[in-house]
């Protein structure tokens, strides 16, 4: 078992941390549905009038290219890891932005590319049986289609294996570099859109701003995809100290290195990590500390559920490790109340442990529900035994009966271990039907949507 002293450092540090903010979401989607608007006014502005049936398909067709072509940049924002979506809106809500807003971009694409073939085609005095060979003619003719059909092909593709029962057949690492190909789709269809959209050509205010747009959206990957984890690697230096077998199928990983405290990392907060041994090089996977970040010391515990987390358990002493991040929302800042009962869900007990170890608090303010399969599953067990007993903090456990029969956890159950539940803040984390269910629990016995913290993933 592994053991990480310095719990009462490590709620200074959380203190003076605590700077409770509103999320940004809300105006985040105000400027969405702004720059929506924006380019429909833009369409709107440069439409004339529409007789013939073969131009209000064209003109269809230019209205969900400017939409995908918004969104795509859009898209591409999402991936950027831009410290004020990922550790303010939370990594979790801007994943689930990023897969809603891929959907609507592919369609709009798709629907842009049959809608103006179809249109030319019509227009052309041609059948709706020739659309092919006016989507080839359009290829060959007109500038930049060529790499624009590459990227739509790319585009439709990653949708394809991003579909549910699809992706769950592909090896996580495969499908995650796969996705980077969003970044050369997003490339080669930027440019047929400044070199044949109609509203570029007649408003050249337009194209200075698809211009800005892109660039931004460009500038801001470059930095945080690039940039700022090359400056965090170059100034930590993070190494593997030891990897300890915690229980069956689960194991904890130290890394030591240099001045990690300044890495901005936060009980609760996540990485991606990479280690640079044999097999494990191309491979980044995201785990949450399990106990604050020290100075010198950093630690994740990870069940073994995957070829990559299996592989862990074979970590030597001194290999290296690149990290990106820190990453996520669930922080002690979310806090606004006094009580906090934390709610973990298997794996999900890793952040919730840290933020049980640093969370302020007195006596009788902090609770733990730990959800498992059986108490052999209950992963830092004595530490948190511990964690308890020195703060003076309640901890409870919901595993399996010996028949296999799941614990109770609903609004009446919930009201009868704590009472006072409506008063209380809560951190939840764990699978996304075990957190699903929890919320829906937690709701049902009285605390507010506001009070209720959550991040879940689904690798």
């Amino acid at each position: 078992m592994s053991t990480i002293a310095g719990g009462r450092a490590a709620r200074r540090q959380t203190l003076r941390r605590i700077r409770p903010r509103r999320s940004p979401a809300v105006p985040l989607l105000i400027a969405f549905w702004a720059g929506a608007a924006a380019v429909v006014w833009l369409w709107w502005d440069n439409t004339p009038s529409i007789a013939d049936q073969g131009s209000k398909l064209v003109n269809a067709g230019r209205i969900t290219g400017l939409l995908g072509g918004y969104l795509m940049a859009l898209v591409v924002l999402q991936m950027a890891r831009v410290p004020a979506l990922e550790r303010r809106v939370g990594s979790d809500r801007v994943a689930r932005w990023h897969a809603m807003t891929g959907r609507y971009t592919l369609c709009l694409v798709v629907a842009h590319v049959v809608l103006t073939m179809y249109g030319y085609a019509l227009q052309a005095g041609l059948t709706h049986t020739a659309i092919l060979q006016q989507t080839i003619d359009s290829i060959n003719q007109l500038p930049d289609m060529g790499k624009a059909a590459i990227g739509t092909g790319l585009l439709v593709f990653i949708g394809l294996i991003s579909i549910g029962p699809v992706r769950k057949r592909i090896p996580y690492d495969v499908w995650y570099h796969t996705h980077l190909l969003t970044y050369a789709a997003t490339f080669l269809t930027f440019w047929h859109q400044i070199s044949t959209g109609n509203e570029f050509a007649v408003t050249p205010a337009a194209k200075t701003g698809w211009y800005v747009l892109y660039g931004s959206v460009t500038a801001l990957v470059v930095w945080y995809r690039i940039f700022t984890p090359i400056r965090l690697n170059l100034r930590h230096r993070l190494r593997v100290e030891a990897v300890i077998e915690e229980s069956p199928g689960i194991v904890s990983v130290l890394m030591s290195g240099r001045r990690l405290h300044r890495m901005g990392a936060e009980a609760g907060q996540f990485f991606r990590w990479r280690f640079l041994a044999p097999g494990m090089r191309f491979s980044s996977h995201p785990y949450s500390l399990s106990a604050a970040p020290r100075p010198n010391m950093l630690r994740i515990t990870v069940k073994a559920i995957g070829d990559h987390s299996s592989a862990l358990r074979d970590l030597e002493p001194g290999t290296r490790v690149w990290a990106e991040g820190p990453y996520g929302a669930l922080t002690a800042g979310k806090r606004s109340r006094g009580k906090v009962l934390l709610v973990a869900g298997g794996v999900g007990i890793t952040p919730m442990r840290a933020l049980f170890e640093t969370l302020p608090g007195a006596a009788g303010d902090l609770t733990l529900l730990y959800r498992a399969n059986s108490t052999q599953d209950l992963a830092l067990w004595d530490e948190l035994a511990q964690i308890a007993q020195e703060r003076g903090a309640r901890l409870m456990y919901a595993v399996n009966s010996p028949e296999g029969e799941r614990p109770d956890i609903s609004p009446d159950s919930l009201r009868r271990k704590i009472p006072d539940i409506e008063r209380h803040d809560v951190f939840l984390c764990g699978p996304p039907g075990f957190a699903q269910g929890v919320y829906e629990a937690l709701r049902g016995a009285g605390v507010p949507t506001r009070r209720i913290h959550h991040e879940s993933f689904e690798m």
